[in-house]
């Protein structure tokens, strides 16, 4: 018979399934589906998790039954505990006694209805620390980090305009908003998601009863969706509309017509209303392609700004900023000028390549007490400097370098019109296509809106022909490519 745990302790089993479906899916997808799921019980084989809404059971149970179950039997496994099934239960409102007073033994951490800022939640799948959320009337928004400050953002040439725009943002609110919205857009790990998280942090520091909302869009879709099923819609919009400061992460994310009308509502609400709204993406409003052309619009009616890779000089600066860091915490720990240019010539991806360098190198030597020498760290970071071979360029790349340096859209380019603004750039695309892939013609023409081989090839001799007493051409096609292979 195997050695029988407490629930407690079986809570801190749960824990760690927890800490391993947040590695599985990501932070965000994690916290989005996750982040409010509760341990119950494990009796009988039967393991028993709660959540607030009948809309998350369903989609749990759709969704992630099995990752769930294949999850815990293996960590409960470790225990000599059998999980043969799993349930998911809505949990009961909040008891109320009859002083009026909300019952300890149920209290959620945090604030009550109608306060606003920063709170601490805690929860078992942080493995006892405290995520940290804005909320507002009891709408709880996405986990922010506490190192994601101001301070902590290393500045250069690729971002320091959206930094400056960011910090005026946090310093003018209640007052005259110049940039609304303030829309931010990079490549992953440019420091997007640090800035908005900075500002929010920075605004509650400045006015703690200024009402901030920080949301992916994802979480914005499933608060919206759960809703709509709770027929509670009409007090979402009005909790959304009464906040001061919006933030939105991940924009390209946001899916669905009726979460995508409901958001165009809320930012022509909060933008008339003078009220401030930051939104961050992967790419510039005029290619996001889901939205109606109305809310690219609105969206790039402010200022937008975007964030280039990172520099040289720039990730040295990082590298430098995260190894003091390091020496704040163990002064023991030596990295030498040539090991940082080392890493700064070869990490060119994003900052967050660079922080996993430095955790890295910080945990081996560690670990094993030797020296950091660059013989050692070219080791240690091998499997990213594999990736650095040249990477295979898609026609989603040259689709998107394309669109940005000819300042037309991605529609555009695969739609039916054939203004010389947009013939131009889809010929250059196609040519780019054949030269820089190994699509062939009919795939080509495919993915550029549908089109037969014999168009592709049309293209591609024009842009060969032109090419001999086109000196403005090639010129571009030099920057393309090179943009294309970075």
């Amino acid at each position: 018979m195997g050695y029988l745990i407490l629930n407690q302790d079986k809570g801190q089993v749960w824990s760690r399934v927890a800490a391993r479906l947040r590695a599985e899916l990501g932070e965000e997808v994690f916290m989005s589906w996750f982040g409010r799921v509760e341990f119950e019980s494990l009796e009988g084989g039967v393991l028993k998790l709660s959540v607030p809404t009948r809309f998350l059971r369903k989609w749990l149970v759709s969704h992630y039954y099995d990752r769930v179950h294949n999850a815990s039997s293996e960590e409960f496994k470790k225990s000599e505990d059998v999980v043969s099934s799993v349930a998911f239960s809505v949990r009961q409102p909040i008891a109320v006694k009859d002083t009026g007073e909300v019952d300890v033994s149920t209290k959620p951490i945090g604030p009550k209805k109608g306060n606003v800022g920063i709170t601490n939640q805690s929860s078992v799948f942080n493995d006892g620390n405290h995520e940290n959320y804005t909320e507002y009337e009891g709408f709880q928004g996405s986990p922010l980090d506490k190192r994601f400050t101001f301070e902590g953002f290393v500045t250069g040439g690729s971002n320091r305009l959206a930094y400056a725009a960011a910090k005026q943002v946090a310093e003018s609110l209640g007052q005259n908003l110049r940039f609304n919205p303030l829309y931010i857009h990079s490549s992953v790990g440019l420091g997007k998601t640090h800035l908005l998280h900075a500002i929010a942090w920075d605004v509650t520091r400045r006015n703690s009863d200024a009402r901030v909302l920080y949301l992916t869009a994802e979480r914005f879709m499933y608060s919206f969706i759960d809703a709509l099923k709770t027929r509670d819609a009409m007090a979402f919009k009005d909790k959304l509309r009464g906040i001061d400061i919006l933030l939105i992460d991940d924009m390209e994310f946001l899916q669905g017509r009726a979460t995508q009308q409901e958001f165009g509502h809320t930012l022509n609400s909060l933008i008339d209303g003078n009220k401030q709204v930051i939104v961050a993406s992967d790419r510039a409003p005029t290619q996001l392609e889901s939205l109606d052309a109305r809310m690219r619009s609105r969206l790039g009616g402010g200022l937008v700004v975007e964030i280039e890779p990172l520099d040289f000089d720039l990730r040295s600066q990082v590298l430098r900023h995260r190894i003091n860091e390091k020496i704040a915490e163990d002064p023991k720990f030596v990295v030498h000028e040539e090991v940082i240019n080392f890493l700064a010539d070869r990490l060119t991806e994003s900052g967050r390549e660079l922080d996993g360098a430095v955790n890295r190198i910080y945990a081996n030597s560690q670990f094993t007490s030797e020296p950091i020498t660059l013989t050692a760290v070219e080791h240690i970071i091998r499997d990213l400097m594999c990736s650095k071979e040249p990477r295979r360029i898609k026609i989603d790349d040259i689709l998107r370098v394309i669109s940005r340096h000819y300042g037309v859209s991605r529609g555009d380019i695969l739609s039916e019109r054939r203004n010389r603004s947009i013939v131009l750039p889809r010929q250059v695309g196609m040519y780019l296509a054949k030269r820089l892939t190994a699509r062939s013609l009919p795939e080509i023409g495919r993915r550029f809106g549908g089109r037969d081989h014999t168009t592709v090839l049309h293209a591609i001799r024009k842009i060969e022909k032109e090419l001999s007493g086109n000196q403005t051409l090639r010129e571009d096609l030099g920057v393309l490519e090179r943009l294309l292979k970075d």
